[in-house]
């Protein structure tokens, strides 16, 4: 059983039944129906034409959940216009089920959610586990995504920048549970390009590729995170980092910059660098001056605060950070690394715990915690 097979065919199954006439929300339980169906049976019997058999077998579950429904009558000429078997049409209605999950009555939880089942062909259950929800509660909330959107018109254009927003939010959650989320955000940007020629999908895509490259290196045996300047860069992956960079200068040689493709640069920059003191941190901080202007994100400047330090020195980066809100999530953080470079230790520790203390995760507070407590050390054994 090729599950990856199974789940791209998702999107090109749950059009044809919209295109026959199924509500959205009626069409896509069919559709799931059919993957379970289709797990039980093809390891045993695999078919000829894998699309074509979803196509039927979800058909008839959609008829025969209309059938039994209170409002048959009303249904009955539909019904009865079950088109006869054959060929399965060519059409890929994979970018407008993109635009419909992510349409801009949904939350941006239920956008996701809805995005990895009916696109990305997860179950429910998958999507709770590495959401960390009970499966109750996101049966609950894809069930509400799907009522919502079940009177959006496919034929509708849609938003591809909050398309991409959501495959991002899927990237970012990494991995949990038997699901590979990270992963599962690359297939479905790919899935996403091959169907639209657009550079920040482009770049969307080099992006995901250039951290993802970076992943087996971030973490120690222990599970401890590994700051970027210590990573091993022989365990990055650099086959992913030569796609990541050839997708990237190809949507930039369009020149239609992008948030995306800008972060997409800083990325190629830290991995095209042999060593971390190689980095070319001037071009970084000039990519973060065009990301600075793309959104006026105040994410984005205390990031280039902590690209200034490294390019001019940490002074530099402190006056650069000294502009922000210090409420940022992570700007306690900056300051500490930026205060432990200019060699203010003391202060460097007080902010570090105090930032471990604010940490979003416990891989976040350990490290912090531990940056905080070898400066201690390292201070008291200078005093002796």
């Amino acid at each position: 059983m090729d599950e990856a097979l199974l789940r791209g065919l998702v999107p090109g199954v749950l059009g044809i039944l919209v295109r026959r006439g199924a509500d959205f929300a009626a069409a896509e339980d069919a559709v799931q129906d059919a993957l379970v169906e289709a797990v039980r049976v093809w390891p045993a019997d695999p078919p000829r034409d894998p699309k074509g058999w979803l196509v039927t077998v979800a058909w008839r579950r959609f008829l025969d959940a209309t059938r039994a429904d209170a409002a048959r009558r009303r249904r009955e000429d539909r019904v009865e216009e079950e088109p006869a078997p054959g060929p399965v049409p060519a059409v890929d209605d994979t970018l407008r089920l993109h635009f419909l999950c992510a349409h801009p009555s949904l939350t941006p939880s239920s956008a996701v959610a809805l995005t990895l089942r009916a696109v990305g062909g997860l179950t429910t259950r998958q999507i709770a586990e590495a959401y960390l929800v009970p499966e109750a509660t996101m049966a609950q909330r894809i069930s509400r995504a799907k009522r919502t959107v079940s009177g959006v018109r496919l034929d509708r254009p849609g938003d591809v920048a909050t398309v991409l927003r959501v495959l991002y939010l899927v990237f970012n959650e990494g991995y949990s549970g038997d699901v590979d989320l990270a992963a599962e955000a690359i297939r479905l940007t790919r899935q996403l390009a091959a169907v639209i020629d657009h550079p920040e999908v482009a770049g969307l895509l080099a992006l995901m590729l250039l951290h993802h490259a970076r992943r087996a290196a971030r973490t120690a045996p222990d599970g401890a995170l590994v700051p970027l300047t210590e990573q091993d860069r022989g365990r990055w992956d650099t086959g992913m980092i030569a796609e990541g960079v050839g997708i990237l200068r190809t949507a930039l040689a369009r020149d239609r910059l992008g948030e995306f493709q800008a972060q997409a640069a800083v990325a190629a920059l830290h991995a095209d660098a042999p060593t971390a003191e190689e980095t070319d941190w001037v071009q970084i901080v000039e990519w973060y001056d065009e990301l600075a202007r793309l959104t006026d994100s105040p994410v984005v400047r205390l990031n280039r605060a902590v690209a200034v330090g490294e390019a001019d020195g940490p002074r530099a980066g402190l006056a650069a950070l000294a502009a922000l809100d210090g409420s940022l999530p992570r700007y306690t953080a900056v300051a500490a690394y930026l205060h432990e470079r200019a060699g203010d230790t003391a202060t460097a520790a007080r902010l570090y715990a105090e930032a471990a203390r604010r940490a979003p995760n416990l891989a976040e507070r350990d490290h912090l915690t531990r940056r905080a407590a070898r400066l201690n050390a390292d201070r008291s054994e200078r005093r002796r």
